[in-house]
């Protein structure tokens, strides 16, 4: 018995070796992914923030025109026409929005598209961000969460008449939280008190709440879904 004790003791070694060299592959795979995923965003961030830089440059430059113009009007005597020509500039500088900075990458990345995806649908959005890196989540679990919450609030705004989305991500008793709210002309909660996913119906705020859950849930967290002040009220919590 003894001659078959080495090359199984050899086999047990080489066996636990690869097992341990194949798990750190797996971690490596996924530091890169990882790190490729970081990079994207950053460029995707870069390419938001010159874009704006672009439109505000635009508008710098052709402000001495416009200001030429409204004086035009102003000198003749047509105030009606230098009204809704003035009216016209401030549209103009208002679908100009501020890009904001947290400094997560990642995090830039989602308000930012987001949020002007529903300034560009007609929603009016209130943001108060703090500095919050979520380091504790895997990059794509936090993306899940924050765009299906934001995804959620941006489609429950599309049959309102005075649309209003507010987002607000701080730190409360040791978790890092996400709390989104949008303005509802009913409650949510009594017409679909279970928040389940119905298609035909996209105030209901079921699509992604069960990916929510789960989420804030892997990670030892919590959601909460409430109403309050006409609006509905979406809350992740996720441990520090």
């Amino acid at each position: 018995m003894k001659k078959y004790k080495a090359p199984e003791l050899e086999y047990n070694a080489l066996d636990e070796k690869y097992s341990r060299l194949l798990s750190e592959k797996s971690e490596l795979e996924y530091e890169l992914a990882d790190l490729r995923s970081t990079a994207e965003n950053i460029q995707k961030q870069d390419d938001e923030i010159r874009t704006l830089h672009e439109n505000v440059r635009r508008i710098k430059h052709d402000m001495k025109n416009h200001l030429m113009v409204i004086a035009s009007y102003l000198n003749g005597g047509d105030y009606d026409s230098a009204k809704a020509y003035t009216s016209e500039i401030l549209d103009k500088l208002n679908a100009v929005h501020s890009y904001i900075e947290t400094g997560n990458s990642l995090l830039n990345h989602i308000l930012n598209e987001k949020l002007n995806m529903a300034r560009e649908k007609g929603i009016s959005v209130k943001a108060g961000i703090e500095n919050l890196s979520f380091k504790q989540m895997e990059s794509l679990d936090f993306s899940a969460l924050l765009s299906n919450i934001l995804d959620n609030a941006i489609e429950a705004c599309a049959n309102q008449n005075s649309p209003e989305i507010s987002v607000v991500i701080s730190q409360r008793r040791g978790y890092e939280t996400i709390l989104v709210k949008n303005k509802i002309s009913f409650s949510v909660l009594k017409e679909n008190p279970g928040l389940s996913t119905t298609k035909s119906d996209s105030a209901s705020h079921g699509m992604g709440i069960p990916q929510i859950r789960a989420i804030t849930e892997k990670y030892g967290g919590m959601c909460d879904f409430y109403e309050e002040d006409g609006c509905f009220c979406a809350c992740a919590f996720i441990p520090v």
